[in-house]
């Protein structure tokens, strides 16, 4: 695609919301549920693995109030996933909206309707479910080949390609090598052999997961909801339900936050069932304890790392084996997983073989899903991890080796569907950083005081730019009377600032200011078909739909003006402003003056519309060094500096773009120090708020720093990159190496707690 004028691309726009958001508009799921809603409330299991034997609900029927109470014996028996993925669906269809086996501790075993939330917690307390409590699986390492099953129904639909195998406790499993690995292995003069683990982390956005839902005059199901996947909602729920898609529409109001949780539909089913069942609305809000319990945080991965090297440093040779916790549901499972690998191994070029392979178990815990990087947090956690470790036994700098092996603009990935970078500033973003964390200086620790000392470590990190030949992005624009456009978008703007991104994106093609671009929110019944916002496709695939529709609109701009203007149509220019001809200068109009005259007869009104897919995901890159003080006596490390350089391509909007690498760096941060999903010996799930669950605050981040490497890539919009989930992946790693370089301590088990490092020390 060509370089196009600037006006609005590359610059610090503020977001088209950012007045009504900071004046506390009424634009969240919640605030805009009628006050006739039917209050919906689950009442969950107290046990991680169990099968109801039977369910008395004649006292909660009583309660006042109480419109409709159902149970396992009342939902229809088609089984189906949550997870928001576009067709063919990979995750295994294992789920009723409610079923007689509950798996894990929250697992939903009926659901109460009424007029308040008083009467409907009254009801919930007189509920009498009579539990076989079964032997759970708690342990993922234990779970492969277990002689207790978790899923034994019959009706498991699991989709070919993905070697599921229900009967063996398996979600997904494969394996995907080239070169001769043990050859390699032999001819390397230094080889790290470790496993890395990475515990499930919680998404912990602002808006908890909500949803209400009506019946609307045409007798179908309306669901607004807090959603990043409204067209798979609708997928969903008309599956659940066992009714046509036609009979469902789906609203996304303003988001909350997302970061991959509402990838899945964790609670739509409920208030629609409830809707579909009494005609009446209802509203499910969950609480912040259910958004713990029973949510949808990253899957707990342990990785398996033999990684070699020849005694000069050029690594030969990457073996990866990735077990993952799928949890109680499937939902991900055989995705993200493979993340793992592909994010991770890519990294570095030229490798002589390599060899990942994965399974992915279930086990009686909250079923996992997307979170912002998507099993390559975990991957690059472990491969970057062992390539420090590769550089402390080899007495070499580990900027040094990895400036000997990084990938670079022109090299086919590894481990990446064969594709080639077409650009790659990864080498810029590692010296940028270098020099921006004072590298030289630092490495490996400084003495600081008695008993602290300062150190330093770094990473590098790719991700993608939406999923190849799968995603679909779409626009639509409308040319309107006084000459401005409505842009109707699928995608979802979950806070990320897509809207005001694509209208830039819009305005420079359309040469026009951006006010004259109005955006519309997506509406199932209205908005374009796209497969949402999540594989960070929406700035790369979405924005090229929203360049071709521009092309187009601008073509039939030029076509209406050449029959008004009754001058041929190669002879007819577009500015932005007027369509005029560019041989006599007599024959002029406006925009805004062509409309009306189209309106009046003379024409249809203007409209575009283009879709977009992509045979590559051009990964952006990024490397991220962290300095940190740790205590000596007490193990306690404090984060005192991260600095990131990012290359994804053409920055579109730059103060997003710093906002969105600085918040996936504190993600990164709370994962790497401070969160931990943990669950007792029964499988109850110990961190139940933001008391015992510990996430960063401004006060435990330390300073951040954000720049940017530009490179132009020719396949995306204005040469663009994503950005949003490859920032996420390397303060794990850097964190892990600083601590190491300061200690000796090498932890491997995230998070980095003061005992794990004490306790090191100690050794």
């Amino acid at each position: 695609m060509k370089k196009m004028i600037r006006n609005y691309v590359n610059q610090p726009v503020v977001k088209k919301d950012a007045a009504s958001l900071l004046s506390g508009q009424p634009v969240y799921t919640d605030d805009l549920a009628s006050s006739s809603c039917l209050i919906v409330k689950l009442l969950r299991s107290p046990h991680a693995f169990a099968k109801i034997r039977s369910v008395d609900i004649s006292k909660a029927m009583l309660v006042p109030g109480v419109e409709a109470v159902f149970t396992y014996k009342d939902v229809p028996q088609k089984r189906f996933t949550l997870a928001g993925q576009t067709y063919p669906e990979p995750s295994p269809y294992d789920r009723l909206i409610l079923d007689q086996w509950v798996r894990f501790v929250g697992d939903p075993a009926a659901i109460v309707a009424g007029r308040d939330e008083e009467c409907v917690n009254k009801a919930l307390k007189l509920i009498k479910v009579d539990y076989e409590i079964l032997e759970p699986i708690l342990d993922f390492e234990q779970s492969l080949d277990h002689p207790i099953l978790i899923h034994p129904e019959d009706n498991y639909v699991g989709h070919e390609g993905q070697g599921t195998d229900a009967k063996r406790n398996l979600c997904a499993s494969m394996v995907h090598e080239e070169g001769d690995l043990e050859s390699a292995f032999a001819e390397c003069e230094y080889v790290i052999d470790e496993t890395y683990h990475t515990k499930a982390v919680n998404q912990a956005m602002m808006e908890p997961f909500a949803t209400f839902t009506s019946m609307d005059i045409y007798g179908r199901v309306k669901i607004t909801s807090s959603t990043q996947i409204p067209f798979h909602v609708r997928r969903i729920v008309a599956h659940a339900l066992d009714i046509s898609k036609s009979k469902v529409r789906v609203v996304k109001p303003r988001i909350g936050g997302g970061f991959g949780a509402k990838q899945t539909a964790v609670c739509e089913i409920y208030p629609a069932f409830v809707t579909y069942m009494t005609k009446k609305p209802a509203k499910l809000v969950y609480t912040r304890q259910e958004c713990f319990i029973s949510g949808s945080p990253r899957h707990e991965m342990e990785m398996k790392v033999r990684l070699g090297a020849d005694k000069e440093g050029k690594i030969k040779v990457i073996d990866l084996h990735t077990l993952s916790n799928t949890g109680a549901y499937g939902e991900h499972g055989p995705t993200t997983v493979g993340l793992s690998g592909t994010k991770s191994i890519s990294l570095y070029r030229k490798l002589d073989a390599f060899k990942f392979s994965y399974d992915v178990v279930y086990t009686n815990q909250m079923s996992a899903g997307a979170y912002r990087g998507y099993g390559a947090t975990q991957g690059i956690f472990a491969i970057e991890s062992a390539v420090n470790e590769l550089a402390h036994k080899m007495n070499l700098d580990p900027i040094a080796l990895r400036e000997m092996n990084m990938v670079r603009e022109g090299d086919r990935l590894t481990n990446y569907y064969g594709e080639v970078t077409n650009a790659c500033a990864l080498d810029q973003c590692v010296s940028h950083v270098k020099e921006m964390i004072g590298w030289d200086e630092k490495y490996p620790y400084r003495k600081v005081g008695k008993n602290k000392v300062r150190a330093v470590g770094m990473a590098m990190s790719m991700q993608g730019s939406g999923i190849s030949n799968i995603d679909v992005g779409s626009a639509q624009l409308r040319l309107n009377d006084d000459g401005f456009y409505t842009l109707l978008l699928g995608c979802s703007d979950m806070g990320t600032g897509c809207d005001t991104i694509l209208s830039q994106m819009a305005a420079d093609c359309l040469e026009c200011d951006m006010d004259q671009i109005v955006v519309r929110g997506v509406d199932t019944d209205q908005a374009p078909y796209d497969s949402g916002s999540y594989a960070s496709s929406t700035t790369y695939v979405t924005g090229m739909a929203v360049v071709k529709a521009c092309q187009k609109m601008k073509e039939r701009i030029l076509d209406a003006g050449s029959n008004v203007l009754q001058c041929p149509r190669e002879d007819v220019s577009f500015d932005g402003k007027r369509v005029y001809s560019i041989k006599e200068e007599s024959l002029s109009m406006t925009l805004a003056d062509l409309v009306t005259n189209l309106q009046a007869g003379a024409d249809d009104v203007l409209a575009a519309q283009a879709s977009h897919h992509s045979p590559v995901s051009p990964p952006p890159f990024m490397a991220g060094a962290a300095e940190v003080e740790i205590d000596l006596e007490t193990g306690k490390v404090t984060p005192i500096e991260y600095v990131a350089t990012v290359d994804c391509g053409t920055v579109v909007n730059t103060n997003l773009a710093r906002v969105q690498t600085e918040g996936g760096l504190v993600q990164g941060i709370g994962m790497a120090l401070y969160e931990d999903i943990s669950y007792t010996e029964k499988g109850k799930l110990r961190n139940l708020n933001f008391m015992q669950y510990k996430i960063p605050t401004r006060l435990d981040m330390g300073k951040v720093r954000v720049d940017f490497r530009s490179s132009y890539e020719p396949t995306g919009p204005f040469g663009a990159k994503s950005i949003g989930e490859v920032v996420i992946n390397t303060p794990g790693p850097a964190i892990a190496d600083a601590v190491y370089n300061g200690t000796g301590v090498r932890i491997r088990t995230l998070p980095i707690t003061a005992e794990k490092v004490f306790m090191g020390m100690k050794k």
